[in-house]
């Protein structure tokens, strides 16, 4: 994994000050209080000479807490953030703020992040002590990979007197790239070492006695089978000696993406406000498969289509072959266009002729289209090991489960039903050509695909 970097925002040469006076609530209070005096004055003359007077000095006591406040200058602002941030997940923003001045301060803070980008709070707030510094945290939610630049910071804070806010835009724009899910990669990486990947929804499926690769020499036990006894080491020690087998490394994995059009679509998830692509999701999980799979000695490939082959890479062992991934997948866009799965798979299967695990990542949604995904995957088993991963939209199934209250409704009862029992169809075939089948909810996939392969590993069906 890359090691998180942070930008450096400072701009003190690059603000603009705000000449606008902004009063508080404080001083429109103040201001008010002129109000009744002045209406009083048309029973009792020369009280409108008070409220001027009056009017004037709290006039003046916000031009000179306005003055007090001071310039942007003394001010260190800064924000930093990991280079590349995670997409479809929370990202925090980190900003700092020093203040320069013997006078606590408080601050508001706004900052500019992309558009497409889900914010869970606009305004920072905080109060600075003397020469001390603040730092201020929100997150972001990106919803595209791509590459986004953050705007300016925008700053107000308050008068000594509490009488006025004075504000500065911070030029404070900088660049940053939308990456697939890397915050899931460096979670699995510190729950694995804390031996703690449960925390993630994975399970434990790692089998002594399985396989057929060397673990270990141990101590007979009763419980063992006698053809695992080795009589060589039986001999040098005197005493029953049982070889542990694990489960095969180097095996080769191949991760095959539909960047078709049906992928481009959005998915809603509970509790987001905002829905990823399909084909982001795929990604996301892609990515996690191919860092599980490298770290446990497998070989992994990826290959990308539509109409045509968009990109292939050979399945190879080592963290290189994550991070030659990682880029390929930053690039991937779905396109509109029909996935051509007879073309992928052909292709596939001259390119890697030796068995893998081919886990195909689509959609499944009717016509003719599905009918060749699964006369093409059921060829596919014959010679290698094929999972067919697909992502369940819980609108089609709300679709399908509604009251329907008018014509329009029962219109969309009936086509989500429709579509559903043929999903289910086809899912039902592939399993009777012995073809793995794993369909669940967007926010389930990464999960239950690591989940799947760790499985499969266990049993030793790679």
């Amino acid at each position: 994994m890359p090691t998180p970097s942070s930008g450096d925002c400072s701009a003190r040469s690059k603000c603009r000050d705000n000449t606008e006076m902004i009063p508080t609530t404080r001083a429109v209070l103040l201001l008010l209080i002129a109000a009744p005096v002045i209406a009083a004055g048309t029973w009792v003359p020369g009280l409108e000479w008070v409220a001027l007077g009056y009017t004037l000095l709290v006039l003046a006591l916000c031009v000179l807490d306005f003055a007090l406040a001071g310039s942007v200058r003394r001010f260190d602002t800064s924000r930093e953030h990991d280079t590349k941030l995670s997409l479809g997940v929370d990202n925090p923003i980190r900003v700092s703020i020093r203040n320069r001045d013997r006078r606590q301060v408080t601050i508001w803070l706004r900052d500019e992040p992309p558009d497409a980008f889900e914010i869970e709070t606009r305004v920072l707030t905080g109060a600075i002590p003397a020469r001390s510094t603040w730092h201020g945290t929100y997150h972001v939610r990106p919803l595209r990979r791509g590459d986004y630049a953050f705007g300016s910071l925008n700053l107000r804070w308050l008068g000594p007197l509490g009488l006025t806010v004075r504000q500065a835009r911070i030029e404070a724009g900088g660049p940053v790239k939308v990456y697939p899910n890397l915050m899931d990669v460096r979670r699995y990486d510190l729950l694995l070492r804390r031996n703690r990947l449960q925390e993630m929804g994975l399970r434990h499926t790692r089998l002594f006695g399985e396989g057929t690769e060397f673990e270990r020499l141990r101590e007979y036990l009763p419980d063992d089978e006698f053809r695992r006894i080795e009589w060589k080491a039986t001999a040098r020690r005197n005493r029953p000696v049982t070889i542990e087998y694990q489960t095969e490394r180097s095996q080769n994995v191949v991760a095959v993406l539909d960047a078709g059009r049906m992928m481009q679509s959005p998915v809603n998830t509970p509790g987001k406000s905002g829905g990823m692509a399909k084909l982001d999701y795929v990604i996301n999980a892609v990515l996690l498969l191919a860092y599980v799979a490298t770290g446990k000695g497998d070989k992994v490939g990826l290959m990308t289509f539509a109409d045509d082959v968009t990109h292939f890479s050979s399945p190879r062992q080592g963290r290189g072959q994550f991070y030659r991934m990682l880029e390929t997948l930053y690039a991937v866009e779905a396109e509109p266009v029909e996935p051509d799965y007879r073309l992928a798979l052909n292709y596939l299967a001259l390119k890697q002729r030796k068995r893998a695990l081919v886990v195909v990542f689509t959609d499944l949604s009717g016509g003719v289209s599905m009918q060749s995904l699964v006369a093409q995957v059921s060829m596919l088993a014959k010679r290698s090991l094929p999972l067919v991963v697909t992502i369940s939209d819980p609108d089609v199934h709300d679709a399908a489960e509604q009251r329907p209250r008018h014509s329009l409704a029962a219109y969309q009862r009936t086509a989500a039903g429709r579509l559903l029992d043929e999903r289910q169809i086809a899912l039902d075939i592939m399993r009777k050509q012995g073809v793995l089948t794993l369909d669940v909810p967007a926010d389930e996939l990464s999960t239950a695909v690591i989940n799947r392969y760790l499985e499969l590993k266990g049993r030793t069906l790679l």
